[in-house]
Parts: C-alpha cells; structure tokens; sequence
C-alpha cells in the first residue's frame, strides 16, 4: 500500500511540474498574426515568425504621433519596469504604422526617450505601408490607416498579450492601464 500511495504522491508531482497553462481557460482572445517581416531600431532583422513560443507584447505607434502615442510608449516604459522587477520572461514589440518616416534611427532616438531596455523591446520598421496596415486589419482586427491629407494616422490603443503567433488578450493603454492584470498574466505565462 505504502508503494502504491508513493507512486501516486510521485505522479501527482510530476503532473503538477510538467503541466502547461490553458491558454483557452485563462484567456479572452484567440486570434492569430501572420509573418511580418521587419527590421528593429538597430537595424536588426526582425519577423513576427521568429517569436514562436515567445511571450511578447505588440503595439502599433508612430513617432510623429500628435495625441496617444507617447502617453502609451510611456505605459509601457512603466509596464516594463514593472515586469522587470519580477523578473519575467517577455519581449515588447512596438510596430510603427507610419514605416516612411520611422527609420530604425528615428524609432531608436523616439525609445531612448523613454530609456526604455532595448535587449527587451524592439521598434520595428522596414515593411511597406499596405504591408502594416494588413498586418494591424486582418491579424489585430485593429484599424491602422493614414488620416486623408494629414500626417497622422488612426491606430489601436491597445497592448496585446501574444504567445507566438497567436494573440491573447488586449489591454488599453493610453489611460487607466490595467499593470497589475497585465503583470499578473505575463506571470502566468511563464509557466507555459
């Protein structure tokens, strides 16, 4: 009885050591992003495939932005410095919507504003217009879009939760952000 009891208590350990998280179960979204290919503020390339089994967070800014950007670029900044502290597994992902003008030097000059940890958080640039705009439209269900006769463009606000290329959940971050529910799930995903 005693071996039957041990192998049961041992079995119990392991199943609790190996399990994954349920993404379905913990998770409101289930979209998917297909590859985006891009180069980073070091000029770096960088392709949303390559994020497989990553847990990252993606935004759609632009540096020449008049209203919301900056607010949430520096959210984030904050969000970092909190999952920093706890010291989690994540990588940011800032997608510009405006790739003419966000040259990798402009998106590096525009994070450092924020001293922002960039072994952790990538500005991406280098893709086509049409290119971001479908990737924000179709994968996001997000607008992204230039304002006709203007220099501005219409953006998501949000922050995505992401594990690979799947998307998880959607947080605002342009007021009242939710850090201790966004930190809470990027804990949880460590185990994943």
């Amino acid at each position: 009885m005693k071996k039957w009891i041990t192998v049961c208590f041992a079995l119990l350990i392991l199943q609790g050591c190996s399990s994954e998280v349920n993404l379905d179960e913990h998770f409101s979204l289930n979209g998917e992003v297909t590859d985006l290919q891009a180069v980073n503020q070091s000029e770096e390339p960088f392709h949303t495939n390559d994020m497989e089994d990553e847990i990252w967070l993606a935004a759609f800014i632009f540096t020449n932005c008049d209203t919301v950007c900056m607010p949430m670029t520096y959210n984030m900044s904050e969000l970092q410095d909190q999952l920093d502290e706890k010291d989690l597994d994540y990588q940011f992902v800032s997608f510009t919507i405006d790739p003419e003008r966000d040259t990798p030097e402009i998106l590096q000059s525009y994070g450092e504003q924020f001293e922002v940890d960039f072994a952790k958080w990538d500005f991406v640039s280098g893709y086509e217009q049409e290119d971001v705009e479908l990737f924000a439209n179709r994968g996001f269900l997000s607008p992204a879009a230039q304002v006709e006769g203007s220099d501005q463009f219409v953006h998501s606000t949000s922050l995505y939760l992401m594990v690979g290329d799947r998307i998880l959940e959607q947080y605002e971050m342009s007021v009242d952000v939710p850090y201790e529910e966004i930190v809470e799930a990027v804990e949880l995903l460590q185990d994943y």
